[in-house]
């Protein structure tokens, strides 16, 4: 029955069918580290705890829990795979579209369901450096408000770019943006074409 109208490549089917480092008992793993995503939009809710190796700084094991669909799960399957072993600095870096590659691509109304697992592994690495008292290491991301009018953020045009919004109209029609006096409009195109190109171009 699943390979009737399957839309994904094999990486994806092997990882939501077979999903590895599925974290069973959170309080039996004693994690270093913790963080946790979601999207209201979708539904989708990702939890990834890491353990850390000290003496060299690399990530020791990495165990997920997500709720969502197909995609979601085999993204934050793949992102587990990725992460162990690797240096924390490195792992920090790891980026959604470095996901979707290592997946061999994603339907593009599937995109925004793999965005979520590295900002959790990102949260999860910071909160490891709080816990280890290493406050200077902690990277913030930050939104930045681009229509001031009805305090629209980067992030939230990003995520209606990976919700399906590709023109001005189809933006504002989620997120009211540039609808009052309009001096955001060029930011907001330039800013609809840089997402657009940053999740849907060639992987």
């Amino acid at each position: 029955m699943m390979a009737v109208g399957w839309a994904y490549s094999e990486t994806v089917k092997d990882h939501f069918m077979q999903p590895r480092n599925v974290l069973e008992d959170e309080e039996a793993f004693e994690a270093d580290g913790r963080g946790l995503t979601g999207n209201v939009r979708c539904g989708d809710e990702m939890l990834v705890v890491i353990k850390v190796d000290e003496p060299s700084g690399t990530i020791a094991d990495c165990k997920w829990r997500t709720f969502g669909c197909a995609s979601a799960i085999a993204s934050t399957s793949v992102l587990s795979e990725m992460g162990k072993g690797m240096r924390l600095a490195d792992a920090y870096r790891v980026t959604a579209r470095d996901v979707q590659r290592e997946l061999g691509g994603l339907p593009e109304h599937k995109v925004h369901c793999s965005v979520l697992g590295d900002k959790a592994l990102r949260q999860a690495i910071n909160d490891y450096y709080r816990r280890a008292g290493l406050e200077e290491k902690i990277e913030q991301e930050s939104e930045r408000i681009v229509c001031q009018c009805m305090s629209v953020s980067d992030y939230e045009i990003e995520q209606a770019v990976l919700e399906g919004a590709r023109t001005l109209y189809e933006l504002q029609e989620m997120t009211k943006v540039s609808t009052v006096c309009g001096e955001c409009e060029g930011e907001v195109t330039e800013l609809i074409e840089f997402y657009q190109n940053k999740h849907f171009s060639e992987v």
